[in-house]
């Protein structure tokens, strides 16, 4: 993906628009005033097709800011309620491809925390057993590729839980590249972080057919020594 886009599109027909986000781009509104995804989205839709009015375009999940790849709109309220469904039942698999710097103890292996985050410092802390509040988390990794001094995994949550990937691969003492938030040593000048949702399969919402939808790697220097 260019650099300088906010966005390209993955999937579009009359139910959905899939799109591969920008690291840096806000997905959903907040104090910031930026800009967000959703907006940009629909101001796609109003000059593709000419909607006059405003136009229907419903967020059914969400990636943090730093990080790049996958986020699915819907066209529709019924595509958004069958969607926001699939995700909330976990009949959705996510794929996410992550760059570290520390090899993993384990070539692949399984990771099961409960997390807790706090809303005020948003940031997650994860638990190696049950805690009050926290929600118990689990993900799958393997790694897929290393140049030196760094190491490409390839990332399957089971759970989506806020921040899960960035606290539960530092946990294990892997950090993702530029998330200095969770223990890396050098932030990316850009802002993002080495995570991207790569790869999301589901059933279309309408025509019931398996979807598996892939978003190209960003365009940056910190992902080129893995095209």
């Amino acid at each position: 993906m260019d650099p300088d886009s906010n966005f390209t599109i993955v999937f579009e027909d009359n139910h959905l628009l899939v799109v591969n986000k920008r690291a840096g781009v806000l997905v959903q509104g907040d104090e910031t005033g930026d800009i967000p995804l959703v907006d940009l989205c629909k101001a796609y839709v109003k000059e593709k097709y000419g909607k006059p009015g405003a136009v229907f375009l419903g967020l059914v999940h969400r990636i943090d800011r730093p990080v790049s790849g996958i986020v699915v709109l819907a066209r529709t309220s019924k595509s958004l309620e069958r969607m926001t469904a699939q995700f909330r039942e976990r009949e959705t698999a996510k794929t996410y491809w992550a760059i570290v710097r520390k090899r993993p103890p384990q070539e692949s292996g399984q990771l099961i925390h409960w997390l807790l985050k706090d809303e005020k410092k948003n940031k997650t802390t994860a638990f190696k057993k049950e805690t009050p509040g926290a929600l118990r988390s689990e993900l799958s990794y393997r790694v897929i590729g290393s140049i030196t001094g760094e190491f490409l995994l390839e990332v399957k949550p089971v759970t989506g839980r806020p921040h899960q990937i960035r606290v539960q691969l530092a946990s294990m003492g892997c950090p993702i590249k530029g998330d200095v938030k969770y223990g890396d040593v050098e932030a990316n000048a850009d802002g993002s972080i080495c995570l991207h949702a790569r790869q999301l399969e589901f059933l279309h919402p309408v025509k019931k057919e398996p979807l598996s939808l892939e978003a190209p790697l960003p365009h940056t220097i910190y992902w080129q020594a893995f095209y």
